[in-house]
């Protein structure tokens, strides 16, 4: 028997009541709301003895329980959003006490409820979702009423963080009717993916997991059946949108494309066109038959001069996070990778102070990364005969660590992964290594030659592990830019020929003013037309 179970055997036997407690945005009503629902889902009795904004006391009684809920409002700390909270905004402590009828246990229920609270009253409250709006004020201007988005539908995969709801805000003004909105995560624990999903389910959208990992190739077989579930749900989507007259508009990382839905191969539901995001997506995308046009936003100027800045920097700073107890400066750490994403997490590390060492296949990426100064090697193993270093980051979207080179390892050696294959060994664990979880840190891995090393996060992107990633402001003028070419597909898309289009998206951003917006937004010293962040003129539109 465990304390924990100990603990409730006693309660039970001296008939000492149970409780729960629980953190939730919003006011007391809200949380009356969910209560409410909550006894309509199970059938027992809800009863509100007092409520005031600031405060709540109510009971649930069924059959076999009775629940006191106490509630009391006080002033959102901020703690579940990126923006600083609004002056007025409100998040509630609850306490939930329960009394067992007939000597039965009330802890069953005690958790139903607390988990409802928690999925139920955790969507963003209308003040996060202005603060969202407000701290992207690129999207905010560029997406208004357009009737370009009235006969189109939406499949939008990507990570579940704040700057994907501004997103689909976005979208929403332009004139998107919610119901035609399908979000999908790529399955990374990103800080507020729960907020994320329960204010897409509560705002009318389809929300669902498409895991990187059924893409990649490396899903467990449970979540293969959950990806067959999900693929289902989106051509029963995508059969819907076409009968209701309209047409669909993927925003993807190549997951879907490569299933098949731009080719119209057996078993999936076609789509009318595609903006691509990803690097990875459009290699993915150069081994079908693409019989739509897609868009590359992944190879834009904005991603390459501005986008991947702002990723780099959030990897950065999430690898100091988690080492937080740990030198830097003076320090050896082998980079994998000098492809776009990996040469600025090597630039940033050794303007940091540390000693970084560039590891790549491709031998003109070695060459640009000599002349800059680094130290190189072809292969991992080759660069650890050398060193021994502290950190190994990995960027290269392949598998990096093979188990020939778990001899090489330092002891201690620290594992970031900014892409989910790199280190898919560990994360994976293919060589059933002994493991121990470290909490908030990752996962530490005994080597077969002794030592150990420890992987950092999850081994997928460790930049969103437990994080938001990019701050809101960061990513603003890349989903402005995606917002722009999403409008322009939906008014052109019929006149596009199937095949990638590589320079549609550049020219798109260049005509709408942008990257001018974006300068005189963010980094223009000239502050007589800003309040907070500068408003933009009529030439931006």
């Amino acid at each position: 028997m465990t304390p924990g179970q100990a603990l409730t055997q006693t309660r039970q036997e001296l008939r000492l009541p149970s409780f729960r407690t629980a953190m939730v945005a919003g006011s007391s009503e809200r949380i009356q709301r969910a209560l409410t629902e909550f006894a309509a889902a199970c059938g027992c009795t809800y009863a509100c003895r007092y409520q005031s904004r600031e405060l709540l006391e109510a009971e649930l009684s069924g059959a076999e329980f009775q629940l006191t809920v106490q509630a009391r409002s006080i002033p959102a700390d901020g703690s579940g959003t990126l923006a600083l909270p609004a002056e007025d905004a409100m998040q509630s402590e609850v306490v939930i006490t329960g009394t067992p009828l007939d000597g039965r246990s009330v802890e069953g229920v005690l958790d139903d409820v607390v988990k409802f609270l928690h999925r139920e009253a955790s969507a963003y409250t209308e003040d996060d979702l202005d603060q969202i709006v407000e701290n992207m004020p690129l999207l905010k201007r560029y997406a208004q009423p357009d009737a370009a988005w009235n006969s189109w539908a939406l499949i939008f995969r990507d990570h579940y963080v704040e700057n994907s709801v501004g997103f689909l805000l976005a979208c929403e003004r332009a004139g998107l009717a919610p119901e035609w909105i399908y979000a999908l995560s790529k399955g990374d624990r990103t800080a507020h993916r729960e907020r994320v999903h329960a204010t897409f389910l509560e705002r009318g959208y389809r929300s669902a997991v498409l895991d990187n990992s059924v893409i990649d190739g490396t899903a467990g077989e449970s979540m293969q059946q959950q990806a067959l579930l999900v693929g289902a749900e989106v051509n029963a989507f995508i059969r819907l949108a076409h009968q209701a007259g309209r047409r669909v508009l993927v925003i993807d990382d190549g997951g879907l494309i490569a299933q098949g839905r731009a080719t119209g191969g057996t078993g999936w539901e076609r789509i009318d066109g595609a903006i691509e995001l990803t690097v990875s997506g459009l290699r993915r995308i150069s081994r079908t038959n693409v019989e739509v046009p897609v868009v590359n936003m992944a190879r834009s100027q904005l991603k390459t001069h501005i986008a991947y800045a702002e990723i780099a920097d959030s990897c950065l700073r999430r690898v100091r996070s988690l080492l937080h107890g740990q030198k830097f400066i003076g320090r050896r750490a082998v980079c994998l990778g000098f492809g776009t994403l990996g040469a600025r997490i090597a630039r940033g590390l050794r303007a940091s102070g540390v000693r970084a060492v560039v590891v790549d296949t491709d031998p003109l990426a070695l060459i640009r990364a000599a002349e800059e100064g680094f130290e190189t090697a072809r292969g991992l193993r080759a660069a650890l005969e050398r060193e021994a270093p502290f950190l190994i980051t990995g960027s290269t979207g392949a598998q990096a660590v093979t188990p020939e080179d778990l001899t090489s390892l330092p002891n201690g050696v620290f594992l970031a992964g900014f892409a989910t294959k790199d280190f898919s060994l560990f994360s994976l664990n293919t060589e059933d290594l002994p493991a121990r979880k470290i909490a908030e840190t990752g996962t530490e891995y005994v080597l077969p030659h002794g030592g150990s090393v420890i992987l950092l996060g999850d081994g997928r992107s460790l930049n969103l592990y437990e994080a938001e990633g990019i701050p809101n402001q960061g990513y603003d003028a890349y989903r402005a830019g995606t917002y722009l070419v999403a409008t322009a597909m939906c008014r052109t898309a019929k006149d596009l020929p199937p095949g990638v289009h590589l320079q549609a998206a550049d020219q798109i951003i260049e005509d709408a003013g942008l990257f001018d917006a974006y300068y005189d937004t963010y980094i223009a010293t000239d502050t007589t037309d800003r309040c907070g962040v500068m408003s933009l003129g009529a030439d931006y539109v």
